[in-house]
């Protein structure tokens, strides 16, 4: 294990989009299983740091890797596409435009139908999303156009968590 690989070398999978969970799960715990600080309790403290840094950075590899919108993220990121979500919020006009219609609905709805609706509209359109993300990484390689569709695909995932916030609080 090299700590400068990236997240897909270390764990040994395609540089890809599109991933096997199960594999990615099993990997995961195969590689805490040799890095743990404990089996190096005999060769001394620097051995130890040195096996809890190798902890943390699988631990990091995964936590990127196995969520679809960190992956992409990183993909992109790896292939001179950064998302730069914070600076760059240039997004199609149509696109802006569903963004205002959801965000009037949420506001106008009064009970949870109303709100399961948005919901469902909000994750139809993530899902569509991913399959673009990963047509666009995998199969055309093209990153730039894969970071704008990752940044869009932010705002799908911040505003399901605000229709499913709201649910909650309706439900109560």
């Amino acid at each position: 294990m090299n700590l400068q690989s990236n997240d897909f070398e270390l764990f040994g999978v395609p540089v890809q989009f599109l991933q096997d969970r199960a594999q990615l799960d099993a990997r995961w715990k195969e590689l805490q299983r040799e890095a743990h600080p404990d089996k190096f309790a005999v060769q001394g403290a620097a051995a130890q740091r040195l096996a809890m840094q190798w902890s943390v950075r699988i631990n990091e590899a995964y936590q990127r890797l196995k969520n679809p919108l960190n992956r992409a993220s990183y993909l992109c990121e790896l292939h001179g596409a950064p998302i730069n979500a914070e600076n760059n919020t240039a997004m199609p006009t149509a696109f802006l435009v569903q963004q205002m219609e959801w965000r009037e609905a949420l506001e106008e709805a009064k009970t949870v139908e109303d709100l399961d609706k948005i919901a469902l509209q909000a994750n139809t359109l993530q899902r569509s999303q991913l399959l673009k993300i990963e047509r666009l990484l995998d199969a055309d390689h093209d990153f730039k156009a894969a970071a704008e569709q990752v940044r869009s695909l932010m705002f799908i995932e911040r505003f399901a968590r605000e229709v499913d916030d709201r649910i909650d609080l309706l439900g109560q």
